[in-house]
């Protein structure tokens, strides 16, 4: 009987702990989620940092079936600062695994932007057992006098991880504004080109090297006529050969250029020019439209939230693509976003062409293929009027909180029509399209959170080329819409905060006559 009382006795204490434990373990899981309320935020299918503050990307290479994707990072908080580079990769462009930081700040040294290339032919003599090495080209930045200077990195184990040059830096002429180098090999020349901006003085330096390690400036881009020059800064300059209309016998060569506004200019964001690169400097294309224009440089974007656009190196020529990804942020707000265990995402990967339109060249983006894998459920409707199509949406239940659409439209003069998503009662953001005026416009004035700064809820527009058709194709996830207008022609990338419970979309005419040609509509 003794046994049995005991045997009784310690069942009842292990089954009161186990119960405790699971009650326990149940109020954790929710008190975790009291802690993070702003996790509703979190995208779906754009790479966010694990926590923690990101910016830039950096060191875009691609190596051994991986894409590299380093990044501005700060492994301690969600604000800016012990800026380092974070790492991850990816197989598709896709899907993504978050590696361990590649590069961190140490002795009150702080890892700035820049880029990664493969040493194809150890010109450095960084590499190991007949394996070219990665090497990554970065902005050193010292915390006690804010001087910036150019280092290098290399790794022999296929990026994990990097050892820093002993004879850094590389390049140091002394400045606090000289930053983000960009390299490539330039085939014609036999040597390697680093150009880097001087941000304040709106210029970029040139500078040649046979082994990465030794460099000699060989030229300077500026434009002197640029009337807002003294209220921008330059940075994360990029430059490459396109062909145009996929020409490989017409190419020009694409200057890339972030340009970060003083507080009384609204101007952030990605910019381009066109031009030739002589293997010392570039020159620009005066000649044509997409050459200079005397108030700012060509917008690549037209929304508020694309930043530091780079593109990866080192793609097989197989391939055949230029492919970037740029920051989808703004720095007017970006340390004041409502989400809390992270801040920051990218922008879909995007391959970037020129193409003649209305005899002019133009740089245009297009969603990757690989986004394709993504596609979920389809529905799909032809040749209905926008009452129908809203009736059949409703029917359908569709969850707008991520999704790809691709909407073609047919109209006639004097229509004024477009589209209204993460639609509730309360909140919307709408894209209208005026073929009067010949205007797109997104409006994120009722998107949900806008009033952490002045200017978020502020529209932006733009004027289409071609306004005699409209093929509208959307990515719309957790806490963005990045819209592709006629076939990248135009493109607005924007953040938005709103509701969990804003998952509608809604189609409108306001004036006109307007069918959806062709409409379909992916869960992702």
């Amino acid at each position: 009987m003794t046994g049995d009382k005991n045997s009784n006795y310690l069942f009842k204490v292990i089954y009161y702990v186990v119960v405790f434990s699971i009650v326990l373990y149940s109020e954790s899981l929710t008190q975790i989620k009291r802690e993070l309320p702003m996790e509703q935020y979190r995208p779906q299918f754009h790479f966010t940092p694990e926590t923690n503050w990101m910016n830039d990307p950096n060191g875009l290479v691609y190596f051994m079936g991986e894409y590299h994707l380093f990044y501005q990072h700060n492994p301690f908080g969600n604000k800016w600062g012990h800026m380092s580079w974070g790492h991850a990769v990816s197989e598709d462009l896709v899907h993504w695994q978050h590696l361990p930081v590649a590069l961190s700040e140490e002795n009150d040294e702080m890892i700035f932007s820049g880029c990664a290339v493969v040493d194809w032919k150890n010109t450095s003599g960084f590499g190991r057992q007949q394996q070219p090495p990665i090497v990554a080209i970065y902005t050193g930045r010292r915390n006690n006098d804010d001087r910036q200077y150019q280092c290098i990195a290399y790794s022999n184990d296929r990026g994990r991880t990097f050892t820093k040059y002993e004879h850094n830096p590389v390049i140091d002429i002394e400045s606090d504004n000289f930053r983000d180098p960009k390299v490539f090999w330039y085939e014609p020349g036999k040597n390697w080109i680093m150009m880097v901006a001087l941000a304040v003085e709106n210029k970029i330096c040139f500078y040649k090297s046979e082994n990465l390690k030794e460099w000699s400036k060989s030229g300077e881009f500026n434009i002197d006529e640029i009337e807002i020059k003294s209220k921008i800064k330059w940075e994360c300059p990029d430059l490459f050969p396109l062909a145009i209309d996929e020409n490989p016998k017409n190419t020009k060569w694409v200057m890339i250029i972030s340009t970060i506004p003083e507080p009384d200019v609204i101007n952030s964001g990605t910019k381009y020019l066109l031009g030739e690169f002589n293997g010392n400097e570039f020159i620009i294309d005066n000649d044509t439209s997409a050459g200079l224009n005397k108030t700012n440089l060509n917008n690549i974007d037209y929304g508020r939230d694309f930043y530091a656009a780079s593109s990866w190196s080192d793609i097989p020529e197989s391939d055949g693509r230029r492919i970037w990804i740029g920051w989808m942020n703004n720095w007017e707000y970006a340390d004041k976003l409502p989400t809390n265990t992270w801040k920051g995402s990218q922008t879909i990967p995007r391959e970037v062409k020129l193409k003649i339109i209305d005899k002019s060249i133009k740089l245009i983006q297009k969603p990757v293929d690989e986004l394709k894998k993504l596609r979920g459920e389809r529905l799909e409707f032809t040749s209905i009027t926008i009452d129908e199509l809203n009736e059949s949406i409703k029917r359908a239940d569709i969850d707008c909180s991520s999704l790809e659409i691709i909407a073609e439209f047919d109209f006639k003069a004097h229509s004024v029509f477009g589209l209204k998503i993460r639609k509730s009662e309360k909140e919307e953001t709408t894209i209208n399209f005026n073929s009067i005026d010949k205007t797109i416009t997104l409006d994120r004035s009722k998107s949900g959170v806008v009033n952490f700064n002045k200017n978020f809820a502020e529209s932006h527009k733009t004027i289409l080329e071609k306004s005699d058709k409209l093929k509208l194709h959307l990515f719309i996830d957790s806490s963005s819409i990045e819209l592709f207008v006629n076939e990248g022609d135009v493109v607005f990338t924007d953040l938005i905060f709103p509701s969990h419970n804003s998952t509608g979309i809604e189609f409108f005419v306001s004036s006109g006559e307007v069918i959806i040609r062709n409409l379909k509509i992916w869960e992702i």
